[in-house]
């Protein structure tokens, strides 16, 4: 890769990383689905000059509703529900692990040796997280989060159908999906007063953590992102998606001070080895490579 290629690749990790620090400090004041309805309504302002992408109108509601809408909803209500924002960090990228379990339940693919491996160990570590759950959060909370990554599984299989050339005008249109429902179910759970007031309520660093979300986590990062999956092969950046829950439950623990016991650490270790398992390319013993 290109030096300046790699840092790009690094400024995605840092970001998608910092933004679970950040979605912990803007829900203090927001509810779930009012910093969805922010955080996309923000993303969604390139659309204005970006030009809109050839998808059906079902595919775009699908994608939008599981890639962004489902995905950050679940992931947003698990945090507010006591789930500490480093081990929400790596659950989520368990999406990995369940695009392949769902690939084979309903694409028909057949996962190999290695992909069983490592979805083997990573929900070992999700049973581990789940057994220790009981000190800092509620075990309710870890299987709300866990419809995070699911929904953004479900995501990349349709996103398979999807025209990626250009990423960021796709993902400035996908992001005009969220704003409705989430301020719809905004207004349905909270009574208006409720909801101003929780908008008066918030500080300056929680409205600096939504914007942060609404325009550096989703319009620069799947941006920058498009762009390299694009120009290099997936091996060559396999390494770079692990960092993210990494940076996650690092900047957690050091900015919110969040401690992770013994068994929290094992599972969270166990998750990103299935991670490890499955994205990071083996030696191609039949021709010789090491």
């Amino acid at each position: 890769m290109k030096p300046v290629d790699v840092a790009l690749a690094l400024s995605v990790a840092l970001a998608w990383g910092l933004a679970f620090v950040f979605t912990k400090l803007a829900l203090e004041t927001l509810s779930p689905a009012l910093l969805l309805a922010i955080r996309f309504a923000l993303a969604a302002l390139p659309a204005l000059v970006l030009p809109r992408p050839a998808l059906p109108l079902p595919l775009f509601l699908a994608v939008g509703a599981t890639w962004f809408v489902g995905q950050f909803l679940f992931q947003f209500i698990g945090i507010r529900l006591g789930v500490p924002a480093g081990i929400a960090a790596v659950v989520v990228q368990s999406q990995a692990l369940l695009t392949v379990a769902m690939a084979a339940l309903f694409a028909g693919e057949r996962p190999g040796r290695r992909q069983l491996l490592a979805m083997a160990a990573a929900s070992l570590g999700l049973v581990v997280i789940a057994g220790a759950s009981g000190g800092s959060f509620s075990l309710a909370a870890l299987a709300v989060l866990m419809l995070s990554p699911a929904s953004f599984a479900a995501g990349n299989i349709l996103m398979r159908r999807v025209d990626r050339s250009d990423m960021a005008a796709l993902v400035a249109w996908l992001s005009l999906v969220p704003p409705l429902p989430g301020l719809g179910l905004a207004l349905a759970l909270d009574d208006p007063e409720a909801l101003f007031g929780g908008l008066a309520a918030t500080s300056a660093a929680g409205w600096l953590s939504a914007l942060y979300l609404g325009l550096v986590a989703t319009p620069f990062g799947y941006a920058v992102w498009g762009r390299l999956i694009g120009t290099y092969p997936a091996a060559v950046l396999a390494p770079f998606p692990l960092l993210v829950p990494v940076i996650g439950a690092g900047a957690a623990a050091l900015f919110l001070g969040e401690r992770f016991g013994p068994a929290q650490l094992t599972g969270m270790v166990l998750v990103l080895a299935g991670l490890a398992i499955l994205l990071v390319p083996w030696p191609d013993r039949r021709n010789g490579a090491r």
